[in-house]
């Protein structure tokens, strides 16, 4: 299935709506959605590798705005529709008992999931719940978010065909890793919360 998607994704990579598409799955994996844009991002980047640093400047400008709304989510709808989010994932009573401490490392910890794997929604919508002053969340956001795509389009624009022959050749081992690192960030939250 994932190599499929993966096809898919690099045949439409020059489509006129690529990058609209590219921004939606960026702005809903910040705020609810369980699939990091990364996945979307990569096969674009080794479709069109000059556009590279557009895609990564779209992800960041959609992600952040995602997280915005992610944060709106936990600010305004926490009884609602964040804590259902919450209870999908699991977190909501483990997100209750480190509500209380959640300011003191805000920043760090946006920071953190911005780059990581972790599930970076859940983060958005914490820092909403907890009010974590917006500006501090806007900047680690767009300072995470930023160094996170801008790498991967860095590093794919530098190895070009080379890596996207790597990824061909070994694509049901990196479709695995992907999903242990997707897993991995959804028990390392739960360790945390």
């Amino acid at each position: 299935m994932l190599r499929k998607l993966y096809d898919w994704t690099l045949s439409v990579a020059a489509h006129r709506h690529a990058r609209w598409w590219l921004a939606a799955i960026s702005f809903a994996e910040s705020s609810f959605f369980p699939v990091p844009p990364d996945v979307a991002l990569m096969p674009m980047v080794l479709a069109e590798r000059k556009r590279a640093f557009e895609y990564a400047l779209i992800c960041t400008i959609a992600s952040v705005l995602g997280g915005i709304a992610g944060y709106a989510i936990g600010y305004f709808l926490f009884d609602t529709l964040g804590a259902w989010i919450l209870d999908v994932y699991g977190y909501h009573e483990k997100f209750a008992a480190v509500q209380g401490s959640y300011n003191a490392y805000g920043a760090w910890i946006v920071f953190t999931a911005g780059l990581t794997p972790i599930p970076y929604k859940i983060f958005t919508i914490a820092s909403g719940v907890t009010q974590l002053n917006l500006a501090v969340f806007f900047i680690a956001s767009c300072a995470a978010r930023g160094l996170r795509f801008f790498a991967v389009a860095a590093l794919l624009w530098w190895f070009g065909p080379p890596i996207r022959a790597f990824i061909d050749k070994y694509f049901g081992l990196l479709s695995i890793l992907f999903v242990i690192l997707l897993i991995g960030g959804f028990l390392a939250v739960s360790l945390v919360l």
